[in-house]
């Protein structure tokens, strides 16, 4: 398995509820495959975008440390291109 960062920005107007259980679901995508979360990272939080989303101004940013397979990172891909509640997502290799 490989060492990846994996950013995606949730839609801001979820509650902190709401939040919590998109960030839980796309774990458990990640984990339902056998890729291991090793840190989440929700520290840049709430900010205004660049540029306009789908008619959105603000995200809200969450960064993931994981340990996957190619097999896990497709089907999330898969599944967070076509979850609402996700404007952008990005997976790179982490070469720590």
């Amino acid at each position: 398995m490989r060492k990846y960062e994996i950013m995606y920005i949730l839609r801001a107007d979820l509650d902190e509820a709401g939040r919590k259980e998109a960030i839980e679901k796309l774990n458990g995508i990640l984990e339902g495959k056998g890729a291991k979360v090793e840190k989440v990272d929700e520290s840049m939080g709430l900010r205004d975008l660049a540029y306009e989303i789908n008619k959105e101004t603000k995200g809200y940013y969450v960064v993931l440390k994981v340990s996957a397979d190619e097999a896990a990172l497709k089907e999330f891909t898969r599944l967070v291109s076509i979850n609402p509640v996700v404007l952008r997502h990005l997976v790179v290799v982490d070469h720590e």
